[in-house]
């Protein structure tokens, strides 16, 4: 008991370096991750409990606690959380406890009733800001093989009769 008590943090591998510039080691990574998730856990009650942002944010942080709680190595929380380095997700779980503050200030949530949206009809020309996503030309082969499935289904497929038309709408 003894051993297992005082030896097992003695025996502990020691990071030397994040090898990230300006990202220093955390020696006790494990209870500062556990302390801001938990804390991260406690705050996100204050946004309402429909909102996807809440429901996210309780579901990784809440994932995110039991492995740090279930490992004890900093080398196996990384692993299997797979999101970087620990002193990296310390600075992912400030930032996120900084964003929920920012969250509840701004409440997005919160739309009045009343709040009109600005509607932009489909023959309203598109304000030249707005960044258009046109994609490029397809391959040939994909052509190809449209036509080829469209001339084999014409085949395949009695073409609809006026009674099937009528039927469908």
């Amino acid at each position: 008991m003894f051993l297992r008590a005082i030896g097992r943090p003695l025996l502990a591998k020691v990071k030397q370096t994040t090898g990230i510039v300006g990202l220093d080691v955390v020696p006790n990574a494990r209870a500062v991750l556990i302390e801001l998730y938990s804390k991260t856990l406690k705050e996100i009650q204050a946004v309402p409990e429909d909102e996807g942002y809440r429901k996210a944010v309780e579901s990784f942080t809440r994932h995110r606690l039991s492995v740090c709680k279930e490992e004890e190595d900093w080398e196996a929380i990384e692993k299997r959380l797979g999101c970087g380095q620990v002193e990296e997700l310390i600075e992912e779980a400030q930032d996120e406890l900084t964003l929920i503050a920012k969250m509840i200030e701004w409440d997005p949530w919160g739309v009045p009733d009343d709040y009109e949206c600005e509607v932009i009809e489909n023959d309203a020309p598109i304000p030249k800001h707005v960044p258009q996503h046109r994609p490029g030309p397809l391959p040939e082969d994909f052509y190809r093989t449209l036509e080829g499935l469209l001339s084999e289904s014409k085949t395949k497929i009695p073409a609809a009769t006026s009674a099937d038309t009528h039927l469908k709408e």
